[in-house]
């Protein structure tokens, strides 16, 4: 009986979720992906829709060609303009920011990130108004000029001009898209206008949504709406103007290329230079059910094996106290080196 309830005892079974997670978490955060927890790795494994935000996250804030259109900026007000972007964690106020000059730093009395529209912020005695056209109130512009991808500047009411930006994407958008494809449905979600659809289509693949023109709230109904089809949906955006989307989506990835900036409501950070292997970690999360799955299978025939010999009388109680705590033994190193092999092979 002492024999029976020593081999009975589920240790090993216990500890494969916890390990195998444990572990697959470690070698991720080896690797530039930063989980929130071990769960999100199951809710990896479950999904079949991701949905991309564009700027920030398949555009690079490293590389973007930018020019400047209008009215000569003094160098009082090029100034101003540098200090009211420093505050700013939105993708295209980084790239202008890391885009102007160092000058001397200047005190904001006044700084509101408005979500999805721009900055308006107050200094020396000036109201800065950076952000869409819209939300500056330029006037006559006519739809060529809508459509191009820039920062509006507005000074005391004056308005100045717009730096424009060329994105850039990143590199192996096309290769990753092209994998992803294959076995998820792939959406691009973006708040710019659709200037750039025609350069888009040509590098994903036919069958990828664009949706442009979508303001903070219509990524979360968005993404809502294709929940509640029945489908698991991760988003992938640069965490603040997505928020929103990337609270309500099954997984939210926020892309970072400092990963110190704080980055809300998602449930993991991606260094923005593992972004092309997105796919990897994607299939590793698979992997991780698959060996718990395995894991499992050893454990019971341990137990089956065990037992059988139990209620025979054939297995003394202190026999089976060294074999219990060698199967927890196996059963940790099993999955260690499964895990392990899965993280180091190409995982077609």
């Amino acid at each position: 009986f002492t024999a029976v309830l020593i081999v009975a005892c589920p240790c090993a079974l216990a500890l494969t979720a916890p390990f195998t997670f444990g572990n697959i978490l470690r070698i991720m955060g080896k690797q530039k992906m930063y989980l929130k927890n071990a769960l999100v790795i199951e809710q990896l494994a479950k999904v079949d829709t991701i949905v991309f935000d564009k700027t920030g996250t398949i555009t690079t804030n490293k590389k973007s060609n930018i020019s400047y259109e209008g009215n000569i900026l003094s160098e009082e007000d090029y100034i101003l303009i540098k200090n009211v972007l420093r505050a700013s964690n939105h993708p295209l106020s980084r790239m202008l920011y890391d885009f102007l000059s160092e000058t001397q730093r200047v005190k904001i009395d006044d700084f509101q990130e408005i979500t999805g529209k721009g900055i308006l912020a107050s200094a020396n005695n000036k109201v800065v108004k950076i952000g869409s056209a819209e939300f500056v109130g330029s006037s006559g512009l006519d739809s060529s000029e809508i459509e191009k991808t820039a920062l509006h500047i507005k000074i005391d009411d004056i308005y100045y001009g717009k730096f424009t930006f060329q994105n850039q994407y990143r590199e192996g958008l096309e290769n990753l898209f092209h994998n992803l494809s294959k076995t998820y449905q792939i959406k691009v979600l973006s708040g710019d206008n659709d200037g750039e659809r025609a350069s888009l289509q040509s590098i994903l693949p036919l069958e990828t949504e664009l949706i442009f023109n979508q303001k903070p709230e219509q990524k979360l109904e968005f993404i809502r709406k294709l929940q509640e089809k029945g489908q698991n949906v991760m988003m992938v955006g640069d965490g603040l103007n997505d928020a929103g989307a990337l609270a309500q989506s099954n997984v939210g990835i926020s892309i970072s290329e400092n990963v110190n900036v704080f980055s809300p409501a998602c449930d993991a950070i991606l260094d923005a230079s593992e972004f092309s292997r997105l796919d990897y970690f994607l299939k590793l999360s698979q992997k991780s059910i698959t060996i718990i799955k395995m894991s499992f299978v050893l454990s019971l025939l341990y137990n089956i094996v065990g037992l059988s010999f139990a209620v025979t009388g054939n297995l003394l109680p202190l026999v089976a106290a060294i074999i219990m705590p060698l199967s927890t033994i196996t059963i940790v190193s099993f999955v260690t080196l499964m895990s392990n092999y899965f993280s180091n092979s190409n995982l077609k």
